[in-house]
């Protein structure tokens, strides 16, 4: 068997020093700080993607250089397995032992040792195609990651800029090219020329709805749809703003899906008119909220949990209007999603709705147990995954009136319209749009599904979070022993009362959700619960949550 060529590496990881003090852990989001630290990492990121092409007997890996809705000074990379998904979890491991190895002797034994353990043929070809956002530090990070494939002579395609889900699209076309999975032409012009037919197909005939107004976060999302405006043609008018990639200390600056769901307010450089359709994507576009102002000024928010609302209502109609009963339709959805979006899927769609810890490959994996999986965090990330049966009814139904015809029509462009592989918001964006178009709702109908219930988020700051261990999709504490039952005596004196208490992935806080029937409820619950939290805490830290309203 081939061995590493370690001279070769020698040469190459002299280029990318590991920062001394600094440990790195790839997550949910990959690796992301801030970026003159990334520059060994990315490197030997470039490593293991070689080798997990290797693995997989040479099908292609994806990489993608952004740091989503973080500042401009920050950077990330994340790799993309063979069809569009998150890499393997147990994976993770791995990338994160090579980016932590402090000498280039540690570097090899930890390659060599993933070699033998799992059984990854080096004589095997290599295979990574990898893109960037528009943050200053990409291109410089783009060379490091290349100098790590060179290691173990992958085969490399540099697709440029291009947005966090078109990466994950031409990832799974070129690895389902030829077959009967094949998703699509593997480039950018592919994608939007997939998702285009797909809309106009769904638009076809219906009156056209009021120009949407898009706030791209001065992010990568605004020269992209800049290019995909052509091919939607005049199926639909949307006007940009926050499209300054040039200034990059602008980028998700008072802008964009998180700025909008976190603060509840416009982006920067909006003035809104009652009743009219805005959308905010955030630096990566792989996120989307909606919003408009209703008649008396209020700011009103649709997130991931109205759009999940939106597109499973949907789905469930096309299926029933195609005579499709076999097709089971479920939504999945995170701790956080507020309790009334969970009370209309159950009680008023009758559909099933799972919940998961926090992170998008959760959701992810358990969409795929449905036949046709809807799920979104309430931040704006998430899609439709259609399961191959499901798609195979679809493709070989045949409608027993003209009716059927035209929704089974409808649900097979609704399956193109969507990115499968990834939450993406130029296709959440269609998809809301073909609804919208469909049904000729103004924002008003469609947030008039159900009224979300207060809520509010309170961080305590602790000195050791690993004492806080949770169960149950994180919804419940099994340590510290009885602080689950005090939280839950507490909650029972609240109208609607719903609170959790979860630890942070990544700094020393606890996070305290709670919901309640009124704002003052809320607020009163919250700090209740993030008092409680602090007190069990016996290395407090800092000051009684309640100080800080």
């Amino acid at each position: 068997m081939a061995s590493v060529n370690i001279e070769n590496l020698n040469t190459l990881s002299g280029l990318h020093p590991k920062p001394e003090n600094v440990k790195f852990t790839y997550g949910t989001a990959g690796f992301r700080m801030k970026a003159e630290l990334l520059d060994s990492v990315v490197f030997r990121t470039g490593i293991l993607a070689a080798l997990r092409s290797k693995k997989l007997d040479g099908k292609v890996i994806g990489c993608m250089i952004t740091a989503s809705h973080n500042p401009a000074q920050d950077n990330g990379v994340k790799l993309v397995d063979p069809m569009g998904e998150m890499l393997e979890g147990s994976w993770e491991a791995h990338v994160t032992a090579l980016s932590n190895a402090e000498t280039n002797e540690q570097l090899v034994d930890i390659i060599h040792s993933m070699v033998s353990s799992l059984k990854i043929d080096l004589t095997k070809p290599a295979k990574v195609v990898f893109g960037r956002d528009t943050r200053p530090s990409g291109e410089a990070l783009a060379a490091a990651f290349v100098d790590g494939l060179k290691v173990l002579d992958a085969e490399t395609t540099d697709y440029g800029i291009v947005t966090t889900p078109q990466l994950h699209y031409i990832t799974r076309c070129l690895n389902t090219a030829g077959t009967p999975e094949a998703y699509g032409e593997p480039s950018a012009e592919g994608y939007y020329k997939k998702l285009a037919g797909a809309f106009k197909t769904l638009v076809d005939g219906k009156t056209k709805l009021s120009p949407l107004t898009l706030d791209c976060a001065n992010g990568v999302g605004a020269p992209k749809f800049q290019e995909f405006v052509p091919f939607l043609g005049d199926s639909i008018s949307v006007n940009i703003m926050n499209d300054d990639v040039e200034n990059a200390s602008k980028l998700n600056l008072n802008s964009g899906a998180d700025y909008v769901k976190s603060n509840q307010r416009a982006p920067v450089g909006l003035k809104m008119v009652p009743q009219q359709r805005y959308a905010s994507f955030d630096g990566d576009a792989d996120r989307i909220v909606y919003y408009y102002q209703d008649d008396d000024s209020t700011f009103k928010l649709l997130d991931g949990d109205k759009i999940a609302g939106l597109a499973a209502m949907f789905i469930i109609d096309l299926v029933k209007a195609a005579g499709i009963d076999s097709i089971s339709v479920g939504v999945v959805q995170t701790a956080y999603a507020n309790g009334a979006s969970t009370q209309y899927l159950r009680n008023t769609l009758n559909v099933p709705v799972s919940c998961v810890p926090t992170g998008v490959k959760h959701l992810h994996h358990e969409a795929t147990k449905y036949d046709v999986g809807v799920y979104f965090e309430a931040n704006g990330h998430g899609t439709v995954l259609f399961s191959p049966s499901a798609l195979k009814t679809i493709h070989s139904a045949e409608g027993s009136s003209p009716a059927q015809a035209v929704a089974i029509r409808n649900l097979r462009a609704f399956s193109d319209v969507i990115n499968q592989t990834v939450g993406d918001a130029f296709s959440d964006l269609l998809f809301v749009e073909t609804i919208l178009t469909q049904r000729q709702w103004t924002p008003k109908i469609w947030d008039q599904a159900y009224t979300d219930l207060p809520n509010r988020l309170v961080k305590v700051v602790v000195q050791d979070r690993s004492i806080f261990k949770t169960v149950d999709a994180e919804r419940k504490l099994v340590e510290p022993a009885g602080l689950q039952d005090a939280i839950d005596a507490i909650v029972l004196k609240f109208r609607d009362g719903r609170s959790f208490v979860r630890p942070s992935g990544t700094e020393d806080v606890v996070r305290v959700y709670a919901e309640a029937a009124t704002r003052p409820e809320t607020d009163e619950l919250a700090f209740r619960i993030a008092g409680l939290v602090f007190d069990y805490n016996s290395n407090g830290s800092g000051l009684r949550p309640r100080e800080f309203i």
